[in-house]
């Protein structure tokens, strides 16, 4: 390997390589082993063929230290060709390195590079016996998975067997994100699915019904909160997990307007009846519902919650976690809590009209009492109480307030653009609007990794149970009389409020179409 300066080493970007997807695969794994990588933080880059016609074969190598001799060794003697080394900065060797090898290769590469005890697992496949070394090599490999799940602000890792591989996605902003993994992750899929059981305390002989645990750990000093779910498949078990974050709730972090603030803040401050906040699974239903909670916590108040399961611990409050083997359920929880002399209780969601007609009872003997419904809009709240078989003159009575909400993507401020309001839409958006916000023509920046969003917010419309509305409701009014009337007083659609988001170059109209029903 002929010598190369090592008082001058360009950047990648300077020799002509850009380190990004389009650049960078797994194939070029095949020139440096991963462990040799990581140990001595090289990046294969590129094969380039030398000039003067000796059509050699010539390696570019990125290291954050291109000086480092002990590297130049060792590369040296596992590379039979010509090298060019550059210089990388540790953020581009880090995000490189997992392009090439995948994310935990290095802990992977040390289980693999020498091959264990092949024995006979549970279903019949072979599966390796692991020694105390490997063993824990694997734990480093699942503690980077969740690492770097983390690090693209991940809410929830699937693991999932395919018939000759094991793939993980991350769901980023509400959007599956294929993990890069190493190649042949498959020969070790049946240890990593029995890790991740193990650490969840959940049981590693039955693989036939799903199951449910939790992880507590801490990683790179921060306490993390996993809920594991398992479910088994025509190619084995499949493992779901959500991340949870220890974050401190308060109705500040919602995002709400002045306007529905100031009507949230005087619901909260009714002595009793329900306020129930509608959506799909993974709109943020109870994120909103755990900031209604921590903004009434206080010494004086006392907060019952029965949950299923209970994803977040709040401080002051009693967490009931629904059990349905022992035959704790929401109703039969709900009825507990109304012997134990609570101010304020939260019921997760109300599935059955046992629990709606217990809620209720509470609610009209002095409680507040939060809940969530699955509908597509706040009106919806109450043709779905009607469909349960609750009374009209119950709903009007103790119900105060629907409340609907829906996730939507946040725009990268670093690569926003401003574009004139799409063909066809002139009509639907609010006059004064001639310009929205859309995602760069580059398809976003390095910051949101490419997609043009980062983060989610969500989108909001309540609806207040009037005297007139509850009138209404009592002499069995229409669905789209009730909407009719709700707007006449007020009551704004959510595609209105994220029409107002779009203004404020906060998400996109894509964005608020794909969430959102047409008013």
């Amino acid at each position: 390997m002929p010598a190369q300066d090592l008082l001058s080493f360009p950047t990648p970007a300077e020799a002509g390589w850009v380190l990004d997807s389009t650049t960078l695969n797994g194939r070029l794994a095949e020139l440096v082993s991963p462990r040799l990588a990581h140990r001595h933080r090289v990046l294969p880059v590129a094969v380039e063929i030398e000039e003067q016609g000796s059509g050699r074969q010539r390696l570019i190598l990125a290291a954050l230290d291109p000086s480092d001799l002990q590297a130049h060794a060792a590369i040296g003697r596992s590379v039979q060709c010509d090298v060019r080394w550059v210089s990388s900065s540790e953020e581009e060797l880090r995000e490189g390195l997992e392009l090439v090898y995948g994310v935990g290769a290095e802990s992977f590469d040390e289980i693999i590079g020498d091959a264990g005890e092949q024995v006979d697992g549970l279903d019949g496949s072979s599966v390796t016996h692991l020694d105390d070394d490997e063993e824990g090599a694997l734990i480093g490999f699942v503690n980077q998975i969740l690492r770097d799940a983390l690090g693209r602000r991940a809410t929830d890792i699937h693991i999932e067997p395919l018939e000759a591989d094991l793939r993980i996605r991350y769901r980023v902003d509400g959007v599956l994100q294929n993990a890069t993994v190493p190649s042949n992750i498959q020969a070790l899929k049946a240890q990593l699915l029995s890790r991740l059981k193990v650490m969840a305390s959940l049981d590693l002989a039955e693989r036939r019904r799903p199951q449910d645990g939790r992880i507590s750990l801490t990683l790179d000093g921060e306490p993390i909160d996993v809920r594991v779910a398992t479910i088994p498949s025509v190619e084995g078990e499949s493992i779901s997990l959500r991340l949870l974050s220890r974050q401190k709730y308060s109705l500040d972090r919602l995002g709400f307007s002045s306007g529905i603030r100031a009507r949230v803040d005087r619901l909260l401050a009714e002595p009793n009846g329900i306020v129930l906040v509608t959506g799909p699974t993974g709109s943020g239903k109870s994120t909103t519902l755990y900031g209604f909670l921590a903004s009434l916590n206080s010494e004086d108040r006392r907060i019952i919650t029965v949950e299923d399961p209970v994803e977040h611990k709040l401080p002051g409050v009693v967490q009931i976690a629904v059990k349905a083997e022992i035959g704790l359920s929401f109703a039969n929880g709900l009825r507990s809590i109304l012997r134990g002399d609570p101010n304020v209780i939260m019921v997760g969601e109300i599935r059955d009209t046992e629990t709606a007609k217990i809620a209720i009872r509470s609610a009209q003997t002095g409680h507040l009492v939060f809940s969530t419904l699955h509908t597509n809009d706040a009106i919806g709240g109450i043709t779905r109480l009607l469909d349960m078989g609750i009374e009209p003159y119950l709903i009007a009575s103790s119900v105060r307030a629907f409340f609907a909400q829906r996730l939507v993507r946040t725009l990268c401020h670093s690569c926003r653009r401003r574009v004139p309001v799409p063909a066809g839409l002139e009509n639907e958006l609010p006059p004064e609007i001639s310009e929205v916000w859309e995602v760069g023509e580059d398809s976003g920046c390095k910051k949101c990794r490419g997609t043009g969003y980062l983060g989610r917010m969500a989108i909001y419309e309540l609806c207040e149970v009037t005297p007139e509305l509850a009138e209404m409701i009592v002499s069995g009014a229409s669905s789209r009389s009730l909407q009719e009337h709700a707007v006449a007083n007020g009551y704004r659609p959510m595609r209105s409020y994220g029409w107002e988001k779009v203004a404020l170059g906060d998400t996109t109209v894509s964005e608020v179409l794909y969430a959102t029903a047409a008013d």
